[in-house]
């Protein structure tokens, strides 16, 4: 797991990670969204859904914070042995949309997320205990702000980079 050193590095990795991931969706045929192919576990629009459930759920988690409610994470639905529910939530849900609206809201996402990190200060990013849902997300690992971002943008945009090539070299 790397560790940053400042808001920065944190923003560049993440936008250079995204880049390479969401440039991978440019010569994918709107017709072949939905398909699956047998090597590869998401189909395009399934791997952008899950890209866009995460990244909401850390935008919901820190405005829920602010706002001064409870925070209940993975989801107020589903809890953390339910991943694979939480998982197919988010294809029921996004995985319908075209790959123009599933990248506007990825792009939205990824944007609030830096517009996130501005906002905060470099303790309640990179220290330990400085958000509540930060430390109710896990049993007994100490956790700060930049690693759960880290995990659900950089981490699974190289992963899911990976699975989408290897699709395409499948399917197209």
């Amino acid at each position: 797991m790397r560790v940053y050193a400042s808001k920065q590095e944190l923003k560049d990795e993440i936008r250079k990670s995204y880049s390479k991931f969401i440039a991978e969706f440019d010569d994918i045929p709107e017709d072949m969204k939905d398909l699956h192919a047998e090597e590869v576990d998401r189909t395009p629009a399934e791997n952008l859904a899950y890209q866009v459930g995460w990244t909401a759920l850390v935008l919901k988690w820190e405005r829920d914070e602010r706002k001064g409610l409870e925070v209940k994470t993975p989801s107020d639905q589903f809890k953390w042995n339910q991943l694979g529910a939480l998982y197919q939530w988010f294809t029921d849900t996004y995985a319908g949309l075209s790959i123009h609206e599933l990248r506007t809201m990825l792009d939205r996402n990824v944007q609030e997320i830096y517009e996130m990190i501005d906002s905060m200060s470099d303790e309640d990013l990179f220290v330990p205990h400085r958000r509540k849902w930060a430390d109710g997300a896990t049993k007994s690992a100490v956790w700060e702000v930049s690693k759960f971002i880290h995990i659900n943008t950089v981490a699974p945009f190289g992963t899911f980079r990976t699975k989408i090539r290897k699709w395409k070299k499948l399917m197209l």
